[in-house]
């Protein structure tokens, strides 16, 4: 890809990719929702493209969402990025109950809560998270710090629930 838009592929591709990875829990479908954001980045090529970017994608992916609701499909919100190369069958439990706390404490966050705390951690600045979320930039701290408290109150209380379940 040459020009403007294979610019922004080669920059922002990876980072995209991995953040629907994230929203989504499907590769594969985060590498189909990245292609139509640059599809629609070439019949109208953005102006400020980080934030446009990932703003469209997020949009696509509320869309797929609503859709599958619809079709009473659940959207599974976190996958593991890495595999383990190898693990002990305890460990890899321990991991996979472990990434299970995270996807239930995650699905307890609001949308705007959820799709800041992902952004924050693919090192989105407060401007771009404003700028993506259609937020105040003033708003932003906030929303990460009571985002990040109740993420944590949600993967304590899941945690407890799965001790008193052993």
């Amino acid at each position: 890809m040459t020009g403007p838009v294979g610019d922004l592929f080669r920059e922002y591709h990876g980072s995209l990719v991995r953040m629907l990875t994230r929203r989504t829990g499907d590769a594969d479908r985060a590498e189909e929702i990245a292609q139509e954001v640059f599809a629609r980045a070439v019949a109208a090529p953005p102006r400020n493209p980080r934030p446009w970017l990932f703003a469209v994608a997020l949009n696509l992916v509320r869309e797929e969402g609503r859709r599958e609701v619809r079709q009473h499909r659940r959207l599974v919100l976190y996958r593991a990025e890495q595999p383990v190369a190898f693990e002990s069958p305890d460990d890899e439990m321990d991991r996979n109950d472990r990434q299970a706390a995270v996807r239930a404490a995650l699905a307890t966050l609001s949308e705007r809560d959820r799709d800041a705390l992902l952004l924050k951690a693919e090192g989105f600045s407060y401007d771009d998270i404003a700028a993506t979320l259609g937020l105040a930039r003033g708003a932003v701290g906030t929303t990460l710090s009571r985002a990040r408290a109740k993420l944590i109150d949600a993967y304590r209380a899941v945690e407890g629930s799965h001790d008193i379940a052993s």
